[in-house]
């Protein structure tokens, strides 16, 4: 790892025998600006930022002591090392105090001098290589962020405003614009049947895996969202200027997913997109429209399914499936009486079909049926012999009554399994003081489902029910109401405490201050300090 060091001191011999003496090259350090000054030693550490400045104390125009105060305003990390003609002991320490690494007295003993700068360089290049792994940490939690702010409003469990803020360092909200696709593993639920609940992940993490790595061959941004077991959904950013259409990109792409989890997983894919690339704003209901779709084309195995407005598709409030949705969220509701409603009116309309619709209802209601099954999984509803009793109940129906039995069991299955889980009260007060414990950590929302034996999509669905706001608004509410604390409070700087809060990035922390307050954390905290 090579540096970067400027040297200042108004003697031109000390400057050139300072550059021949030491050995920089063997030492991996590049000189990238000398300085007959203070004024001049600034403007190059403005323009290169060194990771070691070696400067004197005694120069024209700007002394030392002034330029290291005025290098700390715009480089908190940089190392100094002082060069002295004072030998006054309470002199020498008050450089440290202003944030001096070392020094060296006049006249300089050059081979002392190397072995501070291998000292130096040394430190230098071990705490660069601590905040690399920290940001490479960090990215991978801005984009596990990313993905959660995503999900969170495809799940339509928060709105879109101006302040929303999504992790990323380019576009706003009004122009950003997604090419939706939905991928469904073929007959996951009988497939997954005799799994574990550990094969099941080890399955999902296996295809998620294979997609991912196909979609980075790709020349786009692209996130992959699991929504529940088997099934995914892959956002693909889209700018205008894009060339080409969107049924062209996703049938080239789709059949390379499609190839690659058949060949490295074994098992097949369908697809399903929308042909034109939607905002934000419509995310959450182009997600509905999709997942929808692709469960009502019944007969799909490995297809590649273009989204299209039909009848059935379009009049959701007097359809099946519209109303196993309601059966579905009123369980995870907790809400017996809407979900019994729903399963009335579920039995009233299939009691309402004219005798040529009996096949498509039978058909129809089988496959929801799996769809209930797998909703269930998700909120850890129902166990294993459960699931099994409901399996055999299926293989032996043979008409739409025998059908709505097994609905009718299911439900009441569902709903005896939602209640003999934790009072949702409990849960929840579990998961607010683990956000409180863990505030400085890179903790995720799986990382707290997991600590109180719950799925992340059912967390989610609590979590907002409860507190009336998502968990990552939540999370950065509270952090940011830490940071503001700390400002007026303590001595720390900057990136200190935005490493408190779980940042450990300052320019990110800096943004999303920012966006919370509407000015970053330095002019918050000298704004505040004045008044006072």
């Amino acid at each position: 790892m090579r540096l970067k060091a400027i040297l200042a001191d108004d003697e031109p011999n000390i400057l050139r025998n300072l550059q021949a003496v030491i050995p920089w090259e063997e030492l991996d350090i590049d000189i990238v600006g000398k300085a007959r000054n203070g004024l001049e030693a600034l403007e190059l550490c403005e323009q290169h930022v060194p990771d070691l400045v070696m400067s004197d104390i005694r120069m024209p125009q700007m002394d030392g002591i002034t330029f290291i105060h005025k290098l700390r305003e715009i480089n908190e990390e940089c190392t100094v090392l002082m060069v002295t003609g004072y030998q006054d002991f309470e002199y020498v320490r008050s450089l440290l105090r202003v944030g001096v690494s070392d020094y060296i007295l006049k006249p300089i003993n050059y081979e002392e001098l190397e072995n501070s700068i291998r000292k130096l360089a040394g430190e230098i290049r071990a705490r660069k290589m601590i905040q690399q792994e920290e940001l490479q940490k960090w990215g991978k939690i801005r984009v596990l962020a990313y993905e959660k702010i995503l999900q969170d409003i495809m799940m339509n469990y928060t709105d879109i405003t101006p302040t929303t803020l999504l992790p990323i360092d380019h576009g706003d909200l009004e122009t950003l614009r997604f090419v939706c696709v939905s991928i469904d593993v073929d007959d996951y639920s009988q497939k997954s049947l005799h799994w574990s609940e550990q094969e099941r992940k080890l399955w999902n993490f296996a295809v998620r895996n294979v997609m991912q790595d196909t979609l980075a061959q790709e020349n786009s941004q692209f996130t992959v969202l699991q929504m529940r077991e088997g099934e995914w959904s892959l956002l693909m950013a889209w700018e205008d200027e894009a060339g080409g259409s969107v049924d062209g990109k996703l049938n080239d792409l789709a059949q390379k997913l499609q190839h690659n989890v058949s060949q490295s997983v074994k098992l097949n894919i369908s697809i399903g997109y929308f042909p034109v690339p939607v905002g934000l704003q419509q995310l959450s209901d182009t997600y509905r429209k999709l997942q929808r779709f692709m469960q009502l084309n019944l007969g799909k195995r490995q297809s590649v399914l273009s989204y299209k407005e039909t009848k059935e598709s379009s009049d959701a409030n007097s359809s099946l499936w519209y109303l196993v949705e309601e059966i579905v969220t009123g369980m995870k509701q907790l809400n017996r009486l809407k979900t019994e409603d729903a399963l009335d009116r579920l039995k009233d309309l299939l009691e309402s079909l004219s005798e040529g619709s009996f096949a498509r209802a039978y058909q129809m209601l089988h496959f929801l049926i799996l769809h209930v099954l797998r909703e269930l999984r998700e909120m850890n509803a129902l166990d294993p012999q459960e699931e099994e009793q409901i399996w055999r109940e299926l293989d032996k129906s043979e008409s739409i009554p025998h059908l709505l039995q097994v609905m009718v069991q299911l439900v009441s299955i569902g709903l005896e399994g939602t209640n003999k889980k934790k009072n949702s009260e409990l849960l929840m007060a579990s998961a607010k003081e683990y956000i409180r414990a863990n505030y400085s950590t890179d903790f995720g929302i799986e990382d707290i489902a997991g600590s109180i034996g719950i799925s992340s999509s059912y967390f989610s669905l609590l979590f907002k029910q409860h507190f009336g706001e998502t968990f990552v608004e939540y999370v950065t509410k509270h952090r940011m109401e830490l940071a503001k604390s700390m400002l007026l409070h303590s001595d720390k700087n900057i990136t200190d405490i935005g490493k408190s809060c779980g940042y450990m990035e300052r320019r990110y922390f800096t943004k999303v201050f920012q966006k919370f307050t509407g000015e970053i954390p330095s002019e918050y905290r000298d704004k505040r300090k004045e008044g006072n």
